[in-house]
């Protein structure tokens, strides 16, 4: 349990900074972890340093990986360590016009944070998508806002403040930001009690 604590803290991390470090021009409407999914968890059961090839274990069965240049402190990996990967997605709206309102699209940003040297390997990818929504209804009894997104999916959002709602109309555009982030950890074994 503690390695999956240890792993959606590093996303949850990862997804943090993109906040801390894009901080919005006004208060952010809804921020939601929409998503978290444990993808991989095993057990290191062989290393070939030669060919940086790593075997892995779990309950499904072995898997064998093949760590690239890109996996800094290869040698750092120990059999018996734990190989996790998680997933998880939080969406942040922004309730904030947008000043040209016939431009739509959406900019995407990929980022990729390492272990420092000498620790267990690890890496986070973080994919931030910054689009444009069309409000298409309002509902202020609920504080929900239905937004259609630049490929024309629809999505509701509860808005935490509903005092960003009054400059808000249907037909305005606002700001989303969706960041994705990959963990992928290798870590120690926990102590037996």
């Amino acid at each position: 349990m503690k390695k999956i604590l240890i792993v959606v803290a590093l996303a949850a991390i990862a997804i943090g900074a993109y906040f801390v470090l894009n901080q919005p021009k006004a208060p952010v409407a809804a921020v939601t972890a929409q998503e978290t999914a444990l993808i991989y968890d095993g057990e290191v059961i062989n290393i070939d340093a030669a060919t940086r090839t790593v075997t892995l274990k779990n309950q499904d069965g072995e898997s064998t990986i093949v760590a690239g240049p890109e996996v800094k402190n290869f040698a750092e990996i120990k059999v018996g360590d734990r190989f996790d990967v998680v997933y998880e997605l939080a969406v942040a709206v922004e309730l904030v016009k947008v000043k040209n309102p016939s431009v739509t699209g959406e900019q995407v940003t990929t980022t990729t944070a390492t272990a420092p040297q000498g620790d267990k390997p690890g890496m986070i990818t973080t994919n931030t998508i910054t689009a444009t929504a069309n409000v298409e209804a309002i509902d202020a009894t609920k504080n929900i806002v239905s937004l259609k997104g630049p490929q024309g999916n629809i999505f509701k959002v509860k808005v935490q403040n509903p005092d960003l709602m009054k400059d808000i109309a249907v037909n305005d555009q606002v700001k989303v930001v969706y960041t994705e982030a990959i963990a992928a950890v290798v870590s120690a074994p926990t102590a037996k009690k």
